[in-house]
């Protein structure tokens, strides 16, 4: 007589509530919205929910990786208002000699993808090589970056030349056969970081290292660099982010990125990351940014609850998803 193990004798398991639980809390949200209301499903709103889901979105794959790693960044939104304001500075400044013309909208790009990889590698050094929490380094920066930013503008706004602004708008406004390039960029965003950390060896790396970084060690794992690597990709998406929202508004102050640590970091747990890092899936952080976007513009089209309670809510969201989180590992 053989023996029958009970995973033969069921056959086929359904997916966990872990993965099912974003999805269907996704489709419920299309359906309320649409309930509540009729433009809800409209080409131009959902066009308008995906362009400014690019944002958090680009951020929070790089996420993805850092908490996956056990780390955190409660930077990247003052990371991006920086980013942001000194993207302008150097545009404004090369303009006399350059001109309006793509090699100036290239020096701004270069410019905002260097200062966001080394932004991240300054985080990634502290907390790898110097050993401090990557929840003081980070709150630390977040401080530095937004008090840099009020520093550089004065105290007010820093805007872009209004003809290079002009120049510049179609970057986030035009795209392709209808698609804005914020929607595309982080589209070929997710498919790479969702290739990387399903199929690569350094995702891999990053689960190990978040799940127990001293047997990482001891497979073999650089779990420094790991995590130094982490916080690079980070800063580089922080940039690229910031590529795609500075001509949407051409200026940056203060207030530029508020909250998009929170919205990041919500949208990473939601889908399905653990907090305390060894398991993440960026796919299922792009359905965490969706139904933060879906959520806010459904409170935007309707009269239901106030749109200024959105931060409340997505507080509340972070704290739900992580003590499920906890009963299902208790459970397990």
């Amino acid at each position: 007589m053989t023996d029958t193990t009970p995973d033969q004798t069921r056959g086929p398991r359904m997916p966990s509530m872990s993965v099912l639980g974003p999805i269907i809390a996704l489709v419920v949200l299309v359906i309320i919205g649409a309930m509540l209301n009729s433009n809800f499903l409209s080409a131009a709103n959902i066009t308008n929910v995906l362009a400014r889901s690019a944002f958090i979105g680009i951020i929070a794959v790089g996420m993805t990786f850092v908490i996956t790693a056990g780390g955190l960044d409660l930077s990247v939104g003052s990371m991006a208002a920086f980013i942001a304001g000194l993207m302008i500075l150097v545009m404004n400044a090369a303009l006399p000699s350059m001109g309006i013309g793509i090699p100036i909208i290239l020096l701004g790009m270069v410019t905002a993808i260097v200062a966001g990889m080394l932004a991240g590698l300054l985080n990634g050094f502290l907390i790898t090589t110097l050993g401090i929490e990557a929840f003081i380094v980070t709150l630390g920066s977040m401080g530095i970056y937004r008090s840099l930013v009020t520093w550089l503008a004065d105290g007010g706004t820093l805007s872009l030349d209004f003809g290079l602004r002009t120049f510049y708008r179609p970057v986030y406004f035009e795209g392709i056969l209808g698609v804005s390039w914020p929607i595309i960029v982080f589209a070929v965003v997710v498919i790479i970081g969702e290739i990387i950390m399903s199929r690569s060896v350094y995702g891999r790396h990053c689960a190990a290292t978040g799940s127990n970084e001293h047997v990482a060690h001891y497979s073999n794992v650089n779990v420094r660099r790991t995590r130094l690597i982490s916080y690079a990709a980070l800063g580089i998406l922080v940039g690229i982010a910031t590529i795609m929202y500075v001509p949407r508004l051409g200026s940056a102050s203060a207030s530029t990125g508020v909250l998009w640590e929170l919205e990041a970091i919500a949208a990473v747990i939601i889908g399905g990351t653990v907090l305390k890092g060894g398991f993440g899936r960026v796919w299922g952080t792009v359905i965490g940014v969706l139904i933060l976007s879906l959520i806010g513009n459904i409170l935007n089209l309707t009269d239901f609850v106030s749109p200024y309670l959105n931060g409340a809510i997505q507080g509340v969201i972070i704290i739900l998803a992580v003590i499920l989180q906890r009963e299902r590992k208790a459970a397990s």
